[in-house]
């Protein structure tokens, strides 16, 4: 069954247009007329000979057709507003928003009605850091976070520092970890909350959530969670790890975009202030219409990835090893990014010395790949999560991300192989730093002159 999703998503990504008519009852997309990949493809000034393989699974991941299948019928028949209480058409929209609610609470050990179903994670992020201080503002002041937090926590916090409240950003260790030690010792008597990504979406470590948990109710404090690379990747307990908050995303785990959920623990229960105003939806968390598809998409993902998890895991794993093996074994100067024993294997960011990163990626563009997060990778300065770790500048800049996934196939990743080895030996083979390492010349002892 895995083989034949992974064919046939493939056979799907080659269609010219929307197959908006056709039928996907059995799981498996249509296929329309391929590309005329003789022509090649041209967009944004680069020209390709044909779409290039995926692998930036951390920005978004494929719909999974079964996802697909469950949300088709709430776009073409089952069109109802689910906050609609006269009529049919209400009720059915009303209940399937309920069954994918459950299903989210499901996976992450959760009950239903501690899920509030949103836009996406920064969203969850937005309400969780900003909406819990507003609400205790006259207690608390202080906010415990990481400096390798996605941007939108960051930005939330920055926000929150320009309103007057005072932000702790720890520090990570060369492995891209908290020390607990560190994060007991700058909890204040106001601190209002401790926020900490549970995987990192640049480097994939994962951070020691249930002893962060305890520390947290130790002393008290509400621990909010980014746990959109996490969901569906690794086991959450929310219990286990004693969140308050945590945020979720419907396509980072196989499901639609535009959607997410941000679980709000009930007992201890905690309050936030709303940051949308409106028809109080979402127990006036979130308001706004729940957008039926997009929610039942997200629970049909959440379902798969609470029966397939395990296999993922090892289908990940095994692909993971294969690239970074494949590529260690023709390639030196290759560094991994971020502990190796503590991560998720479907994310692996190497760093490629005496390459220079733009051009690298400039060489790879039949791969999609990217050198860190979606939401900064436009930026040429060096990712501020490497740096956080202690990178080099110079080793920031050659960082790669390939994001490994479920529809992954071997032969993707003996591809990705071929044209990463061939593009890095082809830019050493330029490099006069290289040229001089080769020689035994230790280039970081040498007192460059300025002119």
């Amino acid at each position: 069954m895995r083989s034949t999703l992974r064919t046939a998503l493939r056979a799907y990504r080659r269609v010219n247009s929307p197959p908006s008519t056709r039928s996907f009852s059995s799981g498996l997309a249509a296929v329309a007329e391929p590309y005329n990949e003789t022509a090649g493809i041209s967009m944004k000034g680069v020209k390709i000979s044909g779409r290039p393989l995926y692998l930036d699974m951390q920005a978004t991941s494929p719909v999974d057709p079964r996802v697909l299948d469950a949300m088709l019928p709430y776009f073409v028949s089952q069109y109802g507003n689910p906050h609609s209480r006269t009529h049919l058409y209400g009720w059915e929209s009303d209940e399937a928003v309920e069954v994918a609610r459950a299903q989210v609470a499901k996976l992450i050990n959760a009950s239903a009605k501690e899920i509030v179903f949103t836009s996406g994670a920064t969203e969850c992020n937005n309400i969780s850091v900003k909406g819990v201080m507003h609400f205790y503002k006259e207690k608390k002041k202080h906010v415990i976070t990481t400096q390798t937090e996605h941007k939108c926590v960051l930005d939330s916090c920055r926000h929150l520092q320009q309103e007057g409240y005072e932000i702790t950003y720890l520090p990570v260790g060369s492995d891209g970890l908290v020390d607990l030690n560190e994060l007991r010792a700058a909890i204040r008597s106001d601190t209002g909350l401790v926020s900490v990504m549970a995987v990192n979406n640049e480097i994939g470590v994962i951070q020691p959530m249930e002893e962060i948990g305890k520390i947290c109710k130790e002393f008290n404090i509400p621990f909010h969670t980014d746990a959109a690379q996490a969901l569906g990747k690794i086991p959450i307990d929310v219990d286990k790890w004693n969140v308050s908050l945590m945020s979720l995303s419907g396509h980072k785990v196989y499901g639609p975009k535009g959607v997410g959920a941000l679980y709000m623990r009930r007992r201890p229960r905690i309050r936030v202030e709303p940051q949308m105003n409106g028809g109080g939806q979402e127990r006036g968390i979130r308001s706004g219409t729940v957008p039926t598809p997009l929610v039942v998409g997200m629970g049909a993902a959440c379902e798969i990835a609470m029966k397939e998890m395990e296999y993922d895991e090892k289908w990940v794993t095994k692909l993971k090893d294969r690239l970074l093996n494949g590529v260690t074994a023709k390639l030196d100067g290759v560094v991994v990014n971020g502990s190796t024993e503590r991560r998720y294997a479907g994310n692996l960011n190497l760093s490629f010395a005496y390459v220079e990163g733009e051009s690298l990626l400039m060489g790879l563009k039949e791969v999609a790949v990217s050198s860190g997060s979606a939401c900064t990778s436009a930026s040429l300065e060096p990712s501020y999560v490497l740096r956080a770790l202690g990178v080099d500048e110079d080793m920031a800049h050659t960082s790669i991300r390939f994001g490994i996934g479920r529809f992954t196939t071997e032969e993707e990743i003996d591809k990705a192989v071929e044209l990463t080895v061939n593009q890095v030996a082809k830019l050493r083979e330029m490099s006069p730093l290289y040229e001089m390492v080769k020689e035994g010349i230790d280039i970081k002892s040498i007192q460059w002159s300025q002119h």
